[in-house]
């Protein structure tokens, strides 16, 4: 039997005891440092041709890591966000490996030296406030996969969530009584409550007693499960609404549906209330952000608003009344004119 190598040994106590004991991270956030090293280990075996159990910690130099990052664009193509977020694990583990193994400590910070890809920024994809209507109108109702899936597109839009939140729901999370609220547990296991609004509500409230979920035993149940009676994982969640996007381009394609993520519902919302007036801080806060400076993206990103703040604030300076253009006048007389 194989002894197991350093960098097995110091991956299972960064993954299963540091980051969960020591700084505390959700399970959401270990799973995904865990799905770069899982990464890391099919790169090694690919490419590098070092098994998992060939591979320890002297081997994990900057060239090689170097090399993965390449391998994650070009082979995978992964995008370069997703690029420096795998990196962004990658530094948080060998900053880790300092105070275990301080002596490979120059080997750790040549690697914790590569920079981050400076990534193009993209403007905000949202769908309109009629395009939005149409998607959430796709689900058929007739089903019980339907009614489901109608419910749970319509809780992503009405509250604001991400993805992950909304996978997570509980029973217990759902609070039916007036006012109706949605308790979503994000980032670093960050709790809000979001409140409903009244149509969102009635629907959450059918689809509980379609399913007989009020009784005590039903509190710790998904609210969105699948086949198999567990939660519906984040790609689960995708590929419905990528289904659904898919028929409503094909019937409305006035719209221009493009196939969207979950986030791209998220970002509606933040941009619907905005373009109704809702303050800033409060959109904050039901997005669940942290900073201010996250939720002006938004108001950076609409031009339209931009526009009328511009037009409220100074009024029609700019004057409509140019003189016309004569084809056979004097050009010099009319540029003189202009001017006046």
């Amino acid at each position: 039997m194989k002894t197991p190598t350093d960098f097995a040994y110091a991956v299972t106590r960064y993954l299963s005891q540091y980051l969960p004991g020591t700084v505390g991270l959700s399970a959401n956030s270990i799973r995904s440092y865990r799905d770069t090293f899982t990464l890391l280990l099919k790169y090694c075996a690919a490419m590098e041709r070092l098994l998992p159990e060939q591979l320890t910690l002297a081997k994990l130099d900057k060239p090689l890591i170097e090399a993965f990052l390449a391998w994650l664009e070009t082979t995978r193509h992964c995008s370069v966000s997703t690029r420096n977020q795998r990196l962004a694990a990658l530094h948080a583990f060998f900053k880790y490996l300092q105070m275990e193994h301080p002596q490979a400590l120059c080997q750790y910070q040549h690697i914790l030296a590569i920079p981050m890809k400076k990534a193009r920024k993209r403007s905000i994809q949202y769908l309109t406030l009629e395009a939005m209507k149409t998607l959430l109108e796709m689900p058929d109702q007739a089903t019980p996969s339907g009614r489901r899936d109608g419910v749970l597109l319509s809780l992503l839009y009405d509250s604001g969530a991400r993805v992950q939140e909304v996978a997570d729901l509980k029973i217990a999370d759902v609070r039916l009584q007036t006012p109706v609220t949605v308790k979503l547990t994000g980032k670093g296991n960050k709790t809000r409550i979001v409140p409903l609004m009244a149509p969102m509500a009635r629907l959450l409230e059918h689809y509980i007693k379609e399913h007989d979920l009020h009784a005590p035993r039903c509190h710790e149940y998904p609210v969105f499960p699948n086949r198999e009676g567990q939660h519906l994982t984040r790609s689960g969640i995708a590929f419905i609404l990528k289904k659904y996007c898919a028929e409503a381009q094909t019937r409305f394609p006035e719209y221009g549906f493009e196939p969207i993520s979950p986030h791209v519902i998220r970002h509606s919302k933040a941009m619907h209330l905005l373009q109704s007036g809702v303050n800033l801080i409060y959109i904050r806060d039901l997005l669940g952000h942290v900073n201010i400076q996250t939720t002006e993206i938004y108001a950076k990103a609409d031009s339209n608003m931009k526009r009328m703040a511009l037009e409220k604030a100074t009024g029609n300076v700019v004057s409509e009344d140019l003189p016309e253009w004569q084809q056979n006048a004097d050009l010099l007389a009319w540029l003189q004119q202009l001017g006046k």
